[in-house]
């Protein structure tokens, strides 16, 4: 699960009430070490789950101290930065 993650109760319980119960694999592989302040480069398919692998560990250390962190997502294109 998400929990097992270290990913925070509130952010496992807001995936749930969208019916995001399990982690892909991308997720697993990355979001631990994402949580422990490492640097991370990810690849996989399309669909599985790159976009939240990175997205939660920044919602959670925003969650944290709104005003004190701060992210910056660079993306290749424009429409993949539209899409994110």
């Amino acid at each position: 699960t998400f929990g097992e993650l270290g990913l925070d109760p509130w952010l496992v319980d807001a995936l749930a009430s969208v019916s995001i119960r399990h982690a892909s694999d991308i997720q697993k592989a990355v979001i631990p070490p994402i949580l422990a302040g490492r640097d991370v480069i990810g690849g996989a398919k399309t669909g599985s789950g790159k976009t939240a692998a990175f997205a939660l560990p920044i919602l959670q250390q925003l969650f944290k101290d709104p005003y004190g962190i701060y992210a910056v997502v660079l993306t290749p294109t424009r429409e993949l930065g539209f899409q994110i």
